[in-house]
């Protein structure tokens, strides 16, 4: 397995470096993993990317590296400690950098005599190829879809000179992924609503969550998806929700900031039982934050978002084909239990690149909504919200009925009509928190990892899945089976089954998370009463690291 790193300032072509590489690894058969680390600027700074390539899955990033490819000498002041001892680093001769790991190539220099200094980011990926053993049977197909036609002869030349410059070091270990997708976590969450069948997407642009909108405009005349850019967050839920309340299936997503503004109309989906599906990418707050950094600090907000009570659910995707499989599934039970659902992500998983296997479509019930199915000639007697058994009263469309399908933000009786009975809002509270009932038995337990017999048991949620998941295996190697993990992806309402079965055989509990105040295990010792020993959170805006945590864990003698 190998880990490069491509670091330079904002405007010098690092991310249509990395995305090139990638896709030519990608092509060899190589489990791509890619991860960018970008300032919030347009041009200046230091931004850098990771690509972790090998012949077997790969769950998180790393900070090991066995190459460097600095388009400036503070890359390579940043970014030196974590080489390897057989690393190597890539630059331009120009930065006169002294050190014995050091590859020095007249790449600008090389860029001009071709006639185009812009392709000195194809010269560093031939070199790249060529480093690593790898052939170039793949460049101009990549290159083709990956360039204007006007510069692809250019390109092409440019990798070819690359490659001829350097020797090879490393051995060839292509995988078999040569037929696995390539996408990040966005496009995971875009392809999935495509797939659940979304008619109406809206939103404002923030970051980390753009790119769902973008990914979804790009794709909307092909799979008949309105996708409005909204003027704010609230103008934008309100959209998604009037869609949903027209029988179309909708869906908003937004970051923190935005969710903050959308939390009154939360509200309103709740009360009037209007399915709606949100997306919230986090990023670190308060406020402005860090926009484009990762986080983990909303869980307890969208938890308890807007004012009042109301049934609603919180799914955190783990990675990016559950991150597919997931928002299919929030629209289902959306539509099923007529509520909102969230979807928690972050930039980690939301700006990440990596190989997923072909999803699999859903079955056409799935895609379909839970609609009922009344006699037209007893639509006169219709009631929006029928007191019923299990709380979930009968929905119908307006338009393709007789009936008045009545919605409001006030308190309601069961026709829909507005009331301020005490007996009616006690009845009908009751009516829409009864749906948890039912929801909570359709709960998907979290996902637990390591030895059944485990001493320690660490606990985390959404993105941590991949670097727990990594961290417990280098661990059990090491000290045979110590370790166990549950990982969340439900959250609210929260599973507890399997969490109630491993917690009392354990002797130590950690929370891992990318959060200042432990929130998974607020939430988890509120609805348990189980109490975590020890914490590893991390705030920085940095993913933590499968090699940070087996590091803390046994600095702390756990």
């Amino acid at each position: 397995m190998y880990n490069i790193l491509i670091g330079g300032a904002a405007g010098q072509g690092i991310d249509t470096t990395v995305t090139i590489l990638e896709k030519l690894l990608k092509k060899s058969g190589y489990f791509v993993y890619t991860t960018r680390d970008v300032m919030s600027r347009v041009r200046g700074g230091h931004n850098f990317s990771t690509i972790r390539f090998g012949n077997e899955i790969i769950r998180s990033h790393s900070h090991q590296l066995d190459g460097i490819i600095a388009l400036n000498s503070e890359t390579i002041e940043l970014h030196h400690a974590k080489l390897k001892e057989n690393g190597f680093i890539l630059c331009d001769s120009k930065l006169r950098e002294q050190d014995n790991k050091i590859i020095p190539l007249p790449m600008e220099e090389m860029a001009k005599e071709l006639g185009n200094p812009r392709v000195s980011g194809s010269i560093a990926i031939g070199a790249i190829l060529k480093l690593f053993g790898e052939s170039l049977d793949h460049a101009e197909d990549v290159m083709k879809v990956s360039v204007k036609q006007l510069y692809y002869e250019i390109n092409i030349k440019a990798i070819h000179l690359g490659y001829d410059k350097v020797d090879a070091r490393f051995l060839h270990k292509g995988g078999n992924f040569h037929d696995w997708m390539l996408l990040s976590g966005n496009q995971a969450i875009a392809l999935g609503a495509i797939a659940a069948g979304l008619r109406f997407y809206s939103a404002y642009p923030m970051s980390p969550s753009t790119s769902i909108m973008e990914y979804l405009a790009s794709k909307s005349l092909e799979t008949d998806v309105l996708v409005e850019q909204a003027e704010d967050e609230i103008a934008a839920i309100n959209m998604a929700i009037g869609a949903s309340y027209a029988g179309a299936r909708a869906m908003t997503g937004t970051s923190g900031g935005g969710f903050s503004l959308m939390v009154e109309a939360l509200g309103l989906s709740g009360i009037a039982e209007i399915p709606l599906v949100a997306v919230d990418v986090q990023r670190p707050g308060p406020a402005t934050g860090l926009p484009t950094r990762t986080e983990q600090s909303d869980l307890k907000f969208v938890v308890s978002a807007s004012h009042g009570e109301f049934p609603r659910m919180v799914i955190a995707v783990r990675d990016h084909a559950d991150a597919y499989y997931q928002t299919i599934r929030a629209f289902t039970m959306a539509d099923k239990y007529q509520i909102p659902v969230i979807i928690l992500s972050d930039q980690y998983l939301a700006d990440s690149n990596i190989t997923v296997k072909p999803f699999d479509l859903p079955n056409l019930q799935d895609i379909t909504p839970y609609l009922d199915n009344i006699d037209m000639e007893l639509d006169e007697d219709y009631l929006r919200y029928r007191f019923t058994e299990d709380g979930i009263s009968p929905r119908r469309i307006p338009g393709e009925t007789k009936a008045l399908v009545a919605a409001d933000s006030d308190e309601h009786d069961e026709r829909g009509w507005i009331t301020e009975s005490a007996d009616i809002r006690t009845r009908m509270m009751d009516k829409r928190l009864h749906k948890l009932n039912k929801l909570k038995e359709e709960l998907q337990e979290p996902e637990f990892i390591g030895d059944d017999n485990c001493e320690i048991l660490l606990l985390g949620w959404g993105s941590m899945y991949g670097p727990i998941k990594e961290a417990v295996k280098l661990l059990n190697k090491k000290y045979n089976g110590k370790y166990g993990a549950l990982v969340f992806g439900d959250i609210f309402p929260l599973p507890t089954a399997r969490l109630l079965e491993k917690a009392p055989l354990a002797k130590q509990i950690v929370n891992i998370e990318q959060n200042a105040t432990g929130q998974l295990a607020g939430i988890i010792r509120e609805y348990t009463g189980i109490q975590c020993n020890d914490s590893i959170l991390k705030y920085d805006g940095r993913q933590i690291s499968a090699e940070e945590i087996v590091d803390i864990l046994e600095k702390g003698g756990l």
